[in-house]
């Protein structure tokens, strides 16, 4: 075969140095994967449980008694559409409301015993999809991928200051 009829590479549009818009195309797309891949094989789906629904119960189950505007303020995320999703947690048996013992204005939401339990259930299915998604790291290599999203994290939330 002639050396005119090998084929050649176009490296011209190709860079080695990642672009800051590669690396946030490439974190969204791992995070896609994860919520798909955790959305077909836990136990909310068989429930009908929402990603915000899972947050929320997340949040009470580790934050048992804590109140609707806490979890505005850590999520950051709209009050009306807030107290909807904690409505339906309410009707479904998943979230009890019980007002403040000092200020009967203040109700504190506790998640019931169905809910502690599915909740469990989800930290299993999360840890089990988290060895998997970090197999082959090492000890180092995690705690260096922790180091930089926590970076990243830092330097998006000092833009909301």
């Amino acid at each position: 075969m002639s050396s005119i009829m090998n084929k050649q590479v176009d490296t011209v549009n190709q860079s080695s140095v990642p672009r800051a818009d590669d690396v946030l195309e490439l974190m969204h797309g791992v995070l896609h994967q994860l919520r798909a891949r955790h959305a077909r094989g836990s136990v909310d789906a068989d429930l009908g449980i929402g990603h915000m629904e899972l947050k929320a119960l997340g949040f009470f189950a580790n934050q048992p008694g804590a109140t609707q505007s806490d979890l505005v303020n850590h999520s950051r995320r709209d009050k009306g559409q807030l107290a909807r999703l904690i409505g339906g947690l309410k009707e479904r048996g998943l979230l009890e409301a019980q007002p403040d013992a000092h200020d009967r204005r203040v109700i504190r939401l506790y998640p019931t015993e169905q809910a502690q339990s599915l909740h469990a259930q989800l930290l299993q299915q999360r840890r089990v999809l988290a060895d998997q998604a970090l197999a082959g790291l090492s000890l180092d290599q995690t705690r260096q991928l922790m180091g930089w999203l926590q970076h990243i994290s830092a330097n998006l939330q000092a833009l909301d200051r």
